[in-house]
Formats: structure tokens, C-alpha cells, sequence
């Protein structure tokens, strides 16, 4: 009997995805909020059911953003990033390339900065333990290895590793992992994890003008505080909120991210921002400020992904992507001249 309560107790203190739950976790507020949550799980579950009709694919259509946008149950979940991103055509167009990379002479520079994060990544998930088994981290390993040389401009540069490990903790395929990081960093993040790291560069600074725009009483206290944006958001960017924001909001950002684009990245931000001005606008100073800035990632306004996500679309107001773009011209221009 002590051997199942010892197990249900392990169980509950490591989530569905494998990582294990902090020691100040509020479970009181989580199983209230997932309760909840549950109800709306299996009703979408129901509808994908009734779109998908037993078909591993699915068109484009206004409904099916609409539905992305309310969440992607978890069974279905690669097989729509794949389809959404274009990752699944590209896997199918290029039979066997994954596992010639793998085969292929290693860039021995490349390999050893990949098993420099490998005790990194993850730490605290049970699944990418060595003592675990499988580990997942032979997988997470190949996946990185086989894209720094499909895409050598890239190579490897840290956050991949988290990013990477999420896709194979979805997808539980090694192959499929590798075509979504290609989409992720070839198509929707231009330029995020070059050396340069230009589009990173750009974008936050992109998010520093849209903050002006329409949180304009923050952007004015980072300004006199002298508080640069790339200090507080990098990490969200980088890490594509990987965390910073609890598993299941992660997922469901990344469910729009895979059909919507960067887009995704600006209207979460700009959510938490504006959720928690009045909080951001007490901070006093430099550090204050940062420390608000970590704060505001936490608790129930970001845990209970349902309605965060609603909040997603509504917060920020409209957003279009002609205004992104144009600000990026603008904004990689300035980051050009800041050499």
C-alpha cells in the first residue's frame, strides 16, 4: 500500500509533461483552475474529433484558426503543428534527409556545444534524466546536431535546446521535432538565432515601440530608468516563453504561433504588460522594475491558459501584421546603426 500512495504522491508532484512541480506550488489553485479547464478540454476535444473525421490532415480555413485559438487537445497537437507550419510537407518532399544529417561527418565545434547544454536542458524533468528511459536526451542530442548542420548559418545557439525539447515532449518523434524546429527558426522566427541575432534584436525592440504605442505610461518609465527592453523580455523571445510561462500556456501560445506567426509573441507581451501596469508603474527603480517584470509572469492571470488566451486577442487591441513589418524595417535599421 506505502508503494502506491509513494507513486500517486510522485505523480502528483510531476505534471503530464514530466517536469516536476516547484515546492511552492499552489495546488489548491491549480486543481480548481484545471477542473475547469477539463470541462473545456473535452468539448474541443469532441469538436477537433468531428473537423478531423479520422483524416491525419486539415485546410487552412477561418474555422480552423478559430479553433488553434481555443486550443489544440494535446492528442492531436503535432499532428496540427505539422500540418499548420509546413513542416509535414517539407518532411514528406525530403525523404530520408533527417537520417542522412545524422549519418553525415560531424562539425566536431557544433557537438561539443550541444553537450555542454545537454545537462542544461530541463533539469528538472524527469524525462531528460540520464537515469531515465528512455532518456530523452539521446533524442534532443540528434535533433540539434542534424539542424546546426541542415542549417549552418545557424548552427546552435542556446534557448534551441529548450525549444527543441518541448517539440520532442509533443511530438514524442524524433524526425517531426527536427521539420518544426526548421519551421520555427527557418520561417517564423527570421533571424532570432543567427550569430548576429538580428531579428531578436529587432523584434524587442519592435515590442519597445508598440509598448509606446499602447502602454504608453510603461514604455515612459523604462525610458527613464534607462531600463532597455532586451534586459526583461529577451528570455521571452528567445525561449518562446519556455519558463517563464506554466507548460500548458506555452502550448497553447504555441498552437497560435505555429498557424499565426511571430505575431503571437508581440500580443502575448503586450498582454502581460498591460494586464499589470498599475503593478509595473509602483517599481521606483532599475531593479524594481526588473523584478516586476519577473513577477508578472506568475500566478493565475497566466495559469489559467483559457481565458489568457482569450485575453490574447482582445488586450492589445489590433495588431496587424503591415504594422509589425513596418516597424521591423524601421527598428532593424537602429539596430544596424548600433552596430
Amino acid at each position: 500500500m506505502a508503494g502506491l500512495e509513494d507513486g500517486r504522491e510522485w505523480a502528483y508532484r510531476v505534471d503530464p509533461y514530466g517536469f516536476e512541480r516547484p515546492d511552492d506550488f499552489d495546488y489548491a489553485s491549480y486543481e480548481a483552475f484545471f477542473s475547469r479547464y477539463l470541462v473545456v478540454l473535452t468539448r474541443r476535444a469532441i469538436k477537433w474529433s468531428k473537423l478531423l473525421k479520422g483524416k491525419n490532415s486539415i485546410q487552412k480555413s477561418l474555422k480552423v484558426k478559430r479553433y488553434i485559438r481555443k486550443g489544440i487537445p494535446n492528442e492531436h497537437r503535432a499532428l496540427i503543428w505539422m500540418i499548420v507550419s509546413g513542416a509535414q510537407t517539407n518532411m514528406e518532399q525530403n525523404p530520408g534527409y533527417y537520417q542522412r544529417l545524422l549519418e553525415e561527418e560531424k562539425n566536431d565545434k557544433l557537438v561539443e556545444a550541444i553537450k555542454t547544454d545537454m545537462n542544461r536542458t530541463f533539469p528538472d524533468n524527469v524525462k531528460f534524466r540520464k537515469t531515465a528511459d528512455p532518456c530523452l536526451q539521446h533524442t534532443l542530442y540528434n535533433v540539434l546536431v542534424a539542424y546546426g548542420h541542415h542549417n549552418k548559418a545557424v548552427g546552435y545557439c542556446q534557448g534551441m535546446n529548450f525549444i527543441a525539447g518541448y517539440l520532442i515532449l509533443i511530438t514524442k518523434n524524433e524526425e517531426e521535432s527536427f521539420w518544426l524546429l526548421d519551421a520555427l527558426i527557418g520561417r517564423i522566427l527570421p533571424d532570432y538565432y543567427s550569430p548576429a541575432m538580428l531579428g531578436l534584436k529587432t523584434d524587442q525592440e519592435v515590442l519597445g515601440e508598440l509598448v509606446k504605442m499602447k502602454v504608453p505610461a510603461v514604455a515612459e518609465l523604462m525610458e527613464r530608468h534607462g531600463v532597455m527592453w532586451t534586459l526583461v523580455v529577451s528570455r521571452w523571445f528567445i525561449c518562446l516563453f519556455i519558463d517563464i510561462l506554466p507548460v500548458e500556456t506555452v502550448l497553447r501560445i504555441w498552437d497560435c504561433l505555429f498557424y499565426e506567426g511571430s505575431k503571437i509573441i508581440f500580443r502575448v507581451a503586450l498582454t502581460l504588460i498591460k494586464q499589470h501596469q498599475a503593478f509595473i508603474l509602483e517599481a521606483t527603480n532599475f531593479p524594481d522594475i526588473c523584478d516586476k517584470f519577473k513577477q508578472i509572469t506568475k500566478g493565475t492571470f497566466v495559469t489559467e491558459c483559457h481565458t489568457f488566451m482569450q485575453k490574447i486577442f482582445t488586450e492589445p487591441g489590433s495588431l496587424s501584421m503591415a504594422t509589425i513589418d513596418k516597424l521591423r524595417e524601421t527598428c532593424r535599421e537602429k539596430v544596424l546603426s548600433q552596430g
